[in-house]
């Protein structure tokens, strides 16, 4: 039951980060689209802390959370960016201690481009593929402001799961 809980509040969390963010106005200086993803912070610590089911868990159920209050189209992006992001930091946590940072990085690159092959896919075109550089330095800069955030966030993601420190620390 405690697991239960203790994910419950998890995607609690991910949820009120991503509404949190989605209350952000658009920040002049980035480019169309660019977010922060705060709510990753909460994937990138199930990844970390727990296993890769419960960051996929947080993914798909995050991402039926923007498929209710944003429409379809915001659900499958999340969907197709939450889950190529779970799939790709989760090999890459595997062989090797990578840090927040790296992870976070890996995570919000592979999130982009998750989300630009659903884009492709809804407007059957591949045109949409020319902002992928713009995504790629976005992606390289939100995922290392969100690995930073994620230490400032850690002793509390901590008390909430009950979990003792892992990888990264």
């Amino acid at each position: 039951m405690r697991t239960i809980t203790g994910m419950g509040m998890l995607l609690c969390l991910a949820i009120v980060l991503s509404f949190v963010e989605g209350m952000i106005p658009p920040i002049p200086a980035l480019p169309p689209g660019v977010k922060l993803g705060l709510s990753n912070i909460v994937v990138i610590y199930c990844l970390f802390f727990l296993d890769g089911k419960s960051a996929c868990g947080v993914a798909v159920l995050k991402s039926f959370f923007v498929f209710l209050t944003r429409g379809a189209s915001a659900g499958l992006l999340s969907l197709c960016g939450g889950l190529l992001s779970v799939v790709v930091m989760f090999i890459a946590i595997r062989p090797k201690k990578l840090s927040y940072l790296i992870l976070s990085i890996l995570g919000a690159v592979s999130h982009n481009v998750g989300q630009l092959i659903a884009a492709s896919l809804l407007f059957q075109s591949a045109t949409v593929f020319y902002y992928l550089p713009i995504l790629l330095v976005s992606g390289v800069l939100m995922g290392a402001l969100t690995a930073a955030l994620m230490k400032v966030l850690l002793p509390a993601l901590k008390r909430i799961s009950g979990t003792t420190p892992g990888r990264g620390e």
